[in-house]
Order: structure tokens, then sequence, then C-alpha cells
């Protein structure tokens, strides 16, 4: 009774230490005959550090729920030079037998642990399984194009309408073998590694900067005849009086001879043609991202019909309600980091 007592002053008391407060809760339940499992469960604890602590106030008493086991000799940590060489080894030299470096790989090298050598990669922040791709433009007009497009974005001009056009071309109707398997509660949804074609079709866009708002046809090519006709079908959708300023990229099909009569012919449109290499510089293509991610990629199409519908479909929700992509990279910051890369990229060679 009395050990029962101290026990449930010191739960009670502001100033226990939390350790030996836990164990007593643990020890006061126990008393009270609920099972390990249950302890273990309210306390959010393992069942076997419920044993251990019943065990030990068993063998002696309140007085041992206040010392803790005895620890293991500590290990010792990494000389400097080590760290380096793990550091220098990382950074400058590659593995006989891969591309790149693993823990173990890396711990065979240095004689050390892996788990050391996690440790020293994570304080440096060293991931040498990840590789980020990149590509930068050798456009002679680079700068301008840039500029151009930029402005269109961060001050478009008045009375004018700024559209991001582009096509995604080959996106496939794909049907699955076997029947995809539902999200249930502990379990991923499932579906077939393999797949039915069932044919392609492109997808033309134009992404009004402003609103979000999406102009959409899916053709089953995508030379400059199927180009010209979706230019069309933005003449159509738009106001007469408003100039269309198209931010597209260098495809061929945009610069054929039949695509520039046209507009000759429509003066209220003007292309602007991003840098080469500069796919990121279109806005369309983080919205290609998005219907390809919510839409297409996990979709099951049995035909070309149905994918191009659920393409339709998608748009049109899109428009309902439309988020537009903002811009906030200026020209100059853009310019200061593409510098910085070709600075780093000529010093390697």
């Amino acid at each position: 009774m009395q050990q029962q007592q101290t026990l449930t002053k010191w739960v009670n008391s502001g100033t226990t230490q939390q350790r030996v407060a836990f164990r007593s809760h643990i020890v006061l339940r126990a008393i009270a005959g609920k099972p390990n499992n249950a302890i273990a469960q309210e306390l959010e604890t393992s069942r076997p550090t419920i044993l251990l602590w019943r065990r030990r106030f068993t063998e002696g008493g309140t007085e041992a729920l206040c010392v803790d086991l005895p620890r293991g000799r500590g290990i010792a940590p990494l000389s400097k030079k080590k760290i380096k060489e793990i550091v220098t080894t990382t950074l400058e030299k590659k593995p006989v037998n891969a591309t790149h470096w693993s823990c173990r790989d890396m711990a065979q090298t240095c004689a050390v642990s892996h788990s050391s050598v996690q440790r020293v990669w994570n304080a440096h922040h060293l991931k040498p399984h990840l590789v980020r791709t990149f590509k930068l433009s050798n456009d002679k007009h680079f700068v301008e194009k840039l500029t151009d497009v930029v402005g269109l974005y961060m001050n478009p001009p008045e009375n004018a309408l700024v559209f991001c056009v582009d096509e995604k071309s080959q996106i496939q109707a794909l049907d699955r073998t076997q029947p995809t398997l539902p999200l249930k509660k502990g379990r991923a949804g499932t579906m077939t590694h393999d797949y039915k074609r069932n044919g392609t079709t492109t997808l033309f866009a134009a992404l009004n900067i402003l609103k979000g708002e999406v102009i959409g046809q899916c053709m089953q090519r995508h030379r400059h005849q199927e180009f010209l006709k979706f230019i069309k079908t933005i003449d159509h959708h738009t106001p007469k009086k408003l100039d269309i300023h198209c931010i597209v990229d260098n495809y061929s099909t945009h610069k054929k001879d039949k695509v520039k009569a046209w507009l000759a012919k429509h003066p209220r449109f003007h292309f602007h043609f991003i840098p080469t290499s500069s796919s990121w510089l279109n806005l369309v293509e983080r919205w290609f991202a998005e219907i390809t991610n919510k839409r297409i990629r996990r979709g099951v199409f049995k035909s070309v019909p149905e994918l191009e519908q659920a393409i339709c479909d998608y748009i049109a929700h899109n428009n309902e309600n439309p988020q537009p992509f903002i811009w906030t990279k200026k020209t100059d910051e853009i310019i200061q980091k593409v510098n910085r890369c070709k600075a780093v990229l000529e010093t390697l060679h």
C-alpha cells in the first residue's frame, strides 16, 4: 500500500522526472489488474517495455524505477581525417563497379560502418543516389527571347490575351490486361504492369496565363496542318477586338510557310518563340504535367475516343474553376543562374 501511495504521489507531482512518472504509470496500471497489452496501448509503448519495468519493480521496489539500465560503451566518433576522407572520396572518386557510391560500398572502401557513412553524408548534405537533369540553352538570342517571354508573364499587354501554346503528342490509350484493384485501408491501389495499346492522340492546348483557362483540341497527328487548324480554333474562341500573343516553342510545324502566311493575314496574332532547349519557360508544360498526373497516367482507356473524351472532360472541369500559374522569376535572376551554371561547366573542361 505504501509503495502504491508513493507511485501515485510521483505521478501527480509536477516535479517528478518524466521517465520516473512514466514507469510509475506502468506499475499503477499493473496493480489495478490491467493486462500488459492494454497498458502498452494506453501508454503508446511496447509490451517488452511493460514487462521490463514490472519485473524491475518486483525485484527492487519503487527505488528500481528511478535507476536507468546500465548503458553500453559509447561508439567513438570518427576522426576529422576520416570524415574528410569519406567526403573527398564521395565527391572526387567513383566505385570500380558502379556509377555512384552506396553506403556499404563507401563503408568498405573507408573501413567504417555503413551507419557512420550515412551520418557523414547527412551532415554534409550528400546524396550520391540522386541525380537531377538539366539542359542549358545554346540559343544565340537566349537573352532577347527570355526577356520577351518573361515580360509577357509579368507585364502582359493591355487589350490582349496571352496564351502558352503547345502540343502533347503520342498520348496513348492504354488498357490494363487485368482489372485494377481499388484502394483499401492498409493497401494501396494496384494495377498490372503490362497493358494493351489502343492507339494514340495528340492534344493541342492553349493556356490563358491570366485566367488559367485552357482551349484544347485532340487530333490524330501533329503536323503543321493540325497546328494551323488549332490556331484557327483559338481565333474562333477569342474576342475579335483583342490581340492574341502566343508563346510557342521552336518545333518546325510552328514555322511552316503556310502558318506564316496565315499569321500575315491575321495581324492580331503575335508569336513569341521561347529559346531552344527551354521548355520550362512555357507554362502550358506545367499544365500538361497536371493532366498527365491527375487524369492520363493511371487512367484505363479501351479506345482513343474514350481517351479524348476523358481529356475533354478534364479541360471542362479545369475551366469551371481555373487556377492560373503565377510566374515569379525575374529575367535578371534567371540570367544570373544560367551564367553560374555555364561557369561551372566551363571549369569542368
